[in-house]
């Protein structure tokens, strides 16, 4: 089972790393140069299969993965990943990849950006991915002020979600969710049976300004739903209203 740490503890004065993997070197390098100029560190491959190494034996703090490589592409990549690690990815797709976007999303990709890109769109998705990674490295850790009190869990029928450890059961089995699933899945069961929409999901999972479409958001709905599913094959507790958004259906 993939760790529920996704990356390596941060010291507070050390820049962030960011692992860039595509085989197409002039995106190695601006990406780079543009990450480095707000402050993050950078580490640069040029194909699947020596990244997976290193991403394992060292890992960053996020890595920005293109889909199409040689040797081992992103989604090979991600598979093997997953098995053992929750480190945040963010995919780099392009227009004509539509369905491996939505499988990316289903095996534990955070996010992904359509190519052309803007630098400034890719640097504020990764700000926004590492403050959700880094709230839930604290809780997990129970790093609380002295005085505040940890969250009780939320428990919705068969469904019991532990905000301080990231830890979601479903009729006792465990539900291994990435943040931004946890996130959504926890805005959603924070008021059952009230309609959510795409926008309010977008907000409870992104925290910012950060623009995601809506098929990112109906991508991690269906994963939530795979996810659930797996452990109890009738798992009906999202439902969709078509043209409004999303419920959690408490039993």
């Amino acid at each position: 089972m993939a760790s529920q740490h996704p990356a390596r503890p941060h010291a507070p004065d050390a820049p962030r790393t960011i692992a860039l993997v595509d085989d197409d070197r002039n995106i190695l390098t601006t990406v780079s140069i543009a990450l480095q100029t707000e402050g993050f560190a950078t580490r640069l491959y040029n194909d699947g299969d020596t990244a997976l190494k290193a991403l394992l034996d060292n890992p960053p703090d996020l890595a920005v993965c293109d889909i199409k490589m040689p040797r081992m592409d992103g989604l090979e990549l991600l598979a093997r990943l997953r098995e053992k690690s929750d480190l945040p990815l963010i995919f780099l797709t392009s227009k004509d990849d539509e369905a491996d976007e939505a499988l990316g999303l289903s095996m534990g990709a955070d996010d992904y950006i359509a190519k052309p890109f803007s630098q400034r769109l890719l640097v504020a998705r990764i700000k926004a991915i590492l403050r959700r990674s880094d709230i839930v490295r604290r809780e997990a850790a129970e790093e609380q002020p002295d005085g505040v009190p940890l969250p009780d869990p939320i428990r919705r029928g068969r469904l019991v979600m532990d905000p301080a450890r990231h830890a979601v059961t479903w009729n006792d089995a465990a539900v291994s969710l990435t943040v931004t699933e946890f996130l959504i899945l926890e805005a959603l069961a924070m008021r059952p049976g009230v309609v959510k929409t795409r926008n309010q999901l977008m907000d409870a999972a992104y925290h910012d300004d950060v623009f995601v479409d809506d098929r990112t958001i109906d991508s991690h709905i269906k994963r939530l739903r795979r996810k659930f599913r797996a452990v109890d094959g009738k798992f009906g507790g999202i439902e969709t209203l078509y043209g409004a958004g999303y419920s959690f259906a408490e039993e």
